[in-house]
């Protein structure tokens, strides 16, 4: 297998590199501030109207079920079709269906409210799942490869920081004007990440694969046929499998069991639920010191072994009798902590990816990661939501957690370090 020299065919000089960085940092923040408010509008909406305790969780289940569905679609159509082109089409969509939901919302009462919802949310999920996959594959288009792990860490710090502001503003915005307006700002917001997208130059060179082309199935097997030639990404989307599906523990299990189990009110979530998000933003800080071109086998090794131990000190502070403000404090240095493990672990596997997966493929392989990821989620919530209302001590469930992850690194340890230095024949 050669080389992905296709990668640095097209020249992107620094200066156009940072300015398309500005473009993108400034265009992914608008957009995932204004959604995240959205997401908690619409889920406090819900409850008000319907009474549903689901009513956060809707996106949960519709999300997974469209990336299924939408999988074989979403791969090839990225890997044979221009990205801004797929891009535009897919906002405009989206804002297409805000501003229809925005006229007849206020049609539906109690748990008619529902249909509407639904509705959007299953176009939103797929206008969503093409613009992530298409992004994710157009990042070499944009920024020469010099600029691609600063590019992506600071994506993820502007998608953090949106996220710690985004539970505060919009909880006080609801409170104070009710639903309508997160419609309203997130039309607007939509609008303005489509005119920002226009501006921006994507790279194609010869990157779109138009030859050859069978049926939707062959090309999505052609897809399979390289990720099982790349051992190491099997595994990488093995072990992302394995993660995601015990991160659902951490949904569902620190509101359960601070305030069911410990009795501690509302105060504690929300910290620790702040600081994971504080972490993913310094962890995005600490990529764009580190050099994209070394370490890379420490930066991935030593992440999945740091979740397991994360997750054993979260469940011990959980059974260790501590206070409010003790369990506040420790409990979210101890998110930071993991969510600067997570973003170090996802900034250097989506440098990996971009720097080696060939273009023409790497829609397919983009996802197949994600769907991989989210598809997952709904099984671990029923599993998670089994053991914590069967009264299990929620502490011991995050042990066991850690303890099952850390042995499943430790015991791969040896034959990832062999599949990273078979892969890398194809680093640069």
């Amino acid at each position: 297998m050669q080389k992905n020299s296709e990668l640095q065919a097209i020249p992107i000089s620094d200066l156009e590199s940072n300015w398309q960085i500005l473009k993108d940092v400034s265009s992914n923040f608008i957009g995932s501030l204004s959604s995240n408010m959205f997401t908690y509008g619409l889920g406090l909406m819900l409850l008000d109207q319907t009474g549903l305790a689901i009513s956060f969780g809707i996106d949960m289940v519709i999300a997974p079920i469209v990336g299924l569905l939408f999988l074989i679609p979403v791969g090839n159509l990225t890997d044979h079709y221009p990205h801004k082109a797929i891009l535009s089409y897919s906002i405009f969509i989206r804002l297409f269906a805000l501003i229809i939901f925005a006229c007849f919302i206020d049609y539906f009462h109690g748990l008619s409210k529902l249909v509407p919802v639904i509705i959007f949310l299953i176009i939103n999920a797929i206008s969503i799942n093409f613009s992530n996959t298409s992004y994710s594959a157009a990042i070499h288009e944009l920024v020469n490869g010099k600029k691609i792990q600063k590019l992506s860490s600071l994506t993820q710090g502007s998608v953090s920081l949106s996220q710690i502001l985004a539970a505060a503003v919009g909880i006080a915005l609801y409170s104070i004007v009710g639903f309508d307006i997160f419609i309203y700002l997130e039309i607007l917001a939509t609008l303005l990440t489509f005119l920002i997208l226009q501006t921006m130059h994507f790279h194609y060179g010869s990157s779109l694969d138009s030859s050859n082309r069978e049926t939707s199935l062959s090309d999505f097997k052609f897809g399979l046929n390289y990720i099982n030639q790349r051992k190491l990404i099997k595994y990488i989307i093995t072990m992302a499998v394995l993660i995601n599906f015990i991160f659902t523990a951490l949904n569902l299990g620190i509101p359960f069991v601070i305030k069911t189990q410990l009795h501690l009110g509302n105060g504690p979530v929300g910290y620790l639920q702040s600081g994971i998000a504080v972490g993913t933003l310094g962890g995005s800080i600490l990529m764009l010191l580190l050099p994209d071109q070394k370490w890379f086998t420490q930066k991935l090794l030593l992440p999945l072994l740091s979740l397991g131990v994360e997750f054993i000190l979260l469940g011990s502070i959980f059974l260790g009798g501590l206070d409010l403000w003790q369990l506040s404090i420790v409990g979210t240095m101890i998110m930071a902590l993991t969510g600067l493990t997570l973003s170090i672990l996802n900034i250097t596997v989506q440098v990996r990816l971009q720097k080696t997966v060939p273009s023409r493929i790497l829609g397919r392989v983009m996802a197949l990661l994600t769907t991989a990821n989210t598809s997952v989620m709904p099984l671990g919530t029923l599993f998670y939501t089994f053991f914590f209302q069967k009264k299990f001590n929620g502490g011991y469930i995050f042990i066991v957690n850690g303890i099952i992850m850390f042995i499943y690194t430790a015991v791969l340890f040896p034959v990832l370090l062999k599949n990273i230095k078979l892969d890398n024949k194809y680093v640069e």
